[in-house]
């Protein structure tokens, strides 16, 4: 295997390692490799869609109340809670009434407050709604939603990678530190086929475009509150682009 294509299958693992519980991607060159390449963040989106979607294929089966919840275990049994501390550590923030160094200052703290409580528990009604109501769709239809909105979501880190500015030294910084604004053309055309994933259906390409500009909304806010990104806002992009992409995609399907 030449050296360009080895770092790709290299940072492809990183990716999936950073991405997941599965165990692969955890050695120190997976990692070196991932956080240099951004377009590996879609790319992880195809596979981590695949598997939280398969809940749908049992959907003529089962009552919706179950695929959802079969659905929302799904997610999390294969991402981990990783990129929920980020939901929780920016809730926090968000109800502070103070500068951003305060902001930043109650993000650092352990202990779990209001904010975290009510935006954790956000994400977790949205993600259980949104699924109940795909339950509906057909099963094409459907994993094609839920694979768009990984990897609209994981493209939304990407952007967060390339266009972001650190507020400290950790894994922010850590991630953005390799990018600058034009590498995100690769992540965007690698994710630009999960948008016909159910041609000629839209919405796929609604949950996509759904996921990245929830993405955008939290990396906005973060910028204007907090000063710049850190590791919890690319927990946060990813979780919060998921709950919007899977309402997206929802929507668009009921109104095609």
């Amino acid at each position: 295997m030449n050296r360009p294509a080895g770092r790709a299958v290299a940072a492809l693992r990183g990716a999936v390692g950073f991405l997941t519980r599965l165990p692969v991607g955890r050695d120190e060159r997976a990692w070196r490799a991932f956080r240099a390449t951004p377009a590996a963040f879609p790319l992880a989106g195809y596979l981590v869609g695949a598997l939280v979607a398969l809940p749908f294929v049992a959907a003529p089966f089962l009552p919706a109340a179950t695929v959802a919840f079969a659905y929302v275990v799904a997610v999390y049994a294969v991402t981990g809670i990783n990129h929920v501390d980020g939901v929780a550590d920016l809730g926090d923030a968000a109800v502070v009434h103070g500068d951003a160094a305060e902001r930043r200052e109650v993000m650092r703290d352990t202990t779990v407050g209001v904010g975290a409580a009510l935006a954790v528990g956000g994400v977790l009604l949205g993600l259980g709604l949104g699924a109940l109501a795909l339950a509906a769709a057909p099963v094409r239809a459907a994993a094609a939603v839920v694979v768009a909105t990984e990897v609209g979501a994981k493209a939304g880190m990407a952007a967060v990678a390339c266009v972001g500015t650190a507020t400290h030294e950790g894994l922010g910084s850590a991630l953005t530190r390799n990018a600058a604004p034009r590498s995100f053309a690769l992540p965007a055309l690698l994710s630009a086929p999960a948008a016909l994933l159910a041609w000629p259906g839209v919405a796929p390409a609604a949950a996509l475009g759904g996921a990245l500009a929830a993405g955008a909304a939290v990396v906005g806010w973060a910028r204007a509150a907090l000063g710049g990104v850190s590791g919890d806002a690319f927990g946060a992009v990813n979780e919060v682009g998921r709950v919007a992409g899977l309402h997206a995609g929802v929507i668009a399907w009921t109104l095609s």
